[in-house]
């Protein structure tokens, strides 16, 4: 069920369903909350679940001035204490990983686990092929153009302006770095498909730098996995949204202390 939230002075959209623990659901950058189709119902039969679409996505209009992850999270925090969730599970996907984190970092009060799919920390934690396909300008507006214009309410005649902020953004975020993930006090799941935009090392690095880390690569799948092996996906969130807490481990050898890399 879709509804509108006034979020200073924004009008929002968010998909609200099922009942429980609040859930929420960040998606990833050009798209909207219908990329979470696959988790939505399986995560609703347990939990309160909201996907939100942000500023200039979905439809949400769009706001004057640059955008920044930093700047969405202010809008996520002001959501959250709009609906007056408490502290929720948050996850993100792609650039909701950037949101995510920022909203952790400035609220971890708001945040009692933390699930990042497919999304690194700094530019360096991308792949070579990542990278490349930000300078294919014309293959990405394909990619983005048609959504996006089937649902703006901003009509179909702002996607250029929105399409040039979010390729500022994608060029020069994420920036966050990995020594700024030790303040992390919740858990944290790093996810990631074994063929997507961000370095296996990288995943694996964030996830050593967190304390309560916990990493999960994804076999036979790339930076859609959400849409690829939905089953698996889903069976992985809610494990990770519903153990105790700490996980136990009962032979560690080290692998991802092994993994810790300079941020």
């Amino acid at each position: 069920m879709g509804e509108y939230v006034r979020v200073n002075g924004l009008r929002t959209y968010c998909e609200i369903q099922g009942e429980g623990d609040p859930v929420v659901l960040l998606h990833g950058a050009g798209v909207s909350a219908d990329s979470w189709y696959a988790q939505i119902p399986a995560l609703a039969a347990r939990f309160r679940v909201h996907a939100p679409e942000r500023r200039g996505h979905g439809r949400t209009p769009d706001v004057e001035g640059p955008v920044t992850g930093d700047l969405m999270a202010q809008d996520t925090i002001a959501l959250l204490e709009t609906l007056a969730t408490g502290p929720v599970h948050l996850v993100g996907w792609s650039a909701g990983v950037t949101v995510a984190l920022h909203t952790a970092l400035r609220r971890p009060d708001l945040v009692r686990r933390l699930v990042l799919i497919s999304g690194g920390v700094s530019r360096d934690g991308a792949t070579a092929a990542d990278l490349a396909i930000l300078e294919d300008t014309e293959r990405l507006e394909a990619m983005f153009r048609s959504q996006h214009e089937r649902l703006c309410p901003d009509g179909p005649g702002h996607f250029p302006v929105v399409f040039a902020k979010w390729l500022t953004m994608w060029r020069e975020e994420p920036d966050i770095g990995l020594a700024a993930l030790a303040a992390l006090p919740m858990p944290v799941l790093v996810m990631q498909g074994d063929d997507d935009g961000v370095r296996i090392s990288h995943s694996a690095a964030m996830a050593a730098a967190v304390p309560h880390g916990q990493l999960a690569v994804l076999p036979g799948t790339s930076h859609t996995a959400p849409l690829e092996k939905p089953d698996l996906v889903n069976r992985l969130l809610l494990d990770f949204l519903t153990e105790a807490h700490p996980p136990a481990r009962h032979f560690p050898l080290g692998a991802l202390a092994d993994a810790r890399e300079p941020g």
